[in-house]
């Protein structure tokens, strides 16, 4: 398939994001009194979705889409808002500080195609001849 690079060349704007979803799962973590070493130790969780892949390229990304899209750790969130359950929270916030991180890396969310092809645009090897 040809997946062009991100056209509307907003790519840098999308990065930002990223970096400030990163800082402010940062400083939630921070006021909610997490543990640093648990937050380092959970951080990489989300990325054990891309053993999907094990089972193909539409399997992975389905994985690896489920575990990387916002709106997971925004649910954590809300669920440890309403219930007044810390954990929850903590829980949220390392989830939603990996995915700004990867998405600050410039990794996106995955088409079935294979997992170099991403809405942020392709990435890896020939990502910049290809233009992106």
């Amino acid at each position: 398939m040809n997946v062009q690079p991100n056209p509307s060349g907003v790519t840098w704007l999308l990065r930002a994001e990223g970096a400030g979803l990163l800082a402010t799962a940062l400083i939630a973590y921070g006021q909610l009194d997490g543990s640093w070493g648990w937050f380092l130790a959970c951080f990489l969780l989300p990325d054990l979705a891309l053993l999907g892949y094990l089972a193909g390229a539409r399997a992975g990304a389905l994985a690896y889409n489920a575990s990387h899209s916002t709106l997971g750790g925004l649910a954590a969130a809300a669920i440890g808002l309403m219930l007044h359950e810390p954990a929850w929270g903590l829980a949220a916030a390392i989830w939603l500080g990996h995915i700004g991180f990867d998405r600050l890396l410039g990794y996106g969310l995955k088409h079935a195609h294979g997992f170099r092809y991403t809405h942020l645009g392709l990435i890896g090897r020939g990502a910049k001849e290809a233009g992106a």
